[in-house]
């Protein structure tokens, strides 16, 4: 994982990114992860969070939502310059779609302990096994992503919050 630092930039997205978690829990009930694709020219190309539930598609992560409306506004599968902004480190399902999609960088929040494909349990976007490696920077607003995550849960579960 690349030890790159956090820019203003980058919590300014992240932050973007927190407010479409934020969505996804209070207007779909869907678990709080937001993800916002931006152009190497640094505009928003695509957006989203879970909607899997919802919508009943497994693969309806957040940053699959987010590449998927990028592509269809640029019309490309390729996702070339792009970064990636997702509160949730990525799984192997999303981190793969970045290596096809040659996203150049994602930012994450919290990190994921069980599944996470970013550095945490698998490092899927480092492999220099792939014909492309995605950069990658984690922990930018993890506490304020995590909590969310958690009291999510803890909510479902008929805990109160932490």
């Amino acid at each position: 994982m690349s030890q790159r630092t956090t820019s203003q930039t980058d919590l300014q997205w992240m932050r973007h990114a927190l407010s479409l978690a934020e969505r996804a829990e209070h207007e779909a009930d869907e678990i709080p992860v937001g993800a916002v694709l931006v152009s190497a020219e640094g505009e928003a190309i695509g957006e989203g969070w879970n909607r899997n539930i919802g919508d009943n598609d497994p693969s309806a992560h957040a940053e699959i939502v987010a590449m998927r409306a990028a592509g269809a506004r640029i019309a490309n599968h390729r996702l070339l310059g792009s970064t990636l902004y997702v509160t949730l480190e990525p799984c192997a399902m999303c981190a793969m779609a970045m290596v096809h999609a040659r996203i150049a960088r994602v930012v994450f929040g919290a990190f994921d302990p069980k599944t996470g494909a970013a550095g945490s349990v698998f490092d899927l976007l480092g492999d220099p096994r792939h014909n492309h490696r995605v950069e990658v920077l984690g922990g930018v607003l993890a506490q304020e992503a995590g909590t969310r995550l958690s009291n999510y849960f803890r909510r479902k579960r008929g805990k109160p919050p932490l």
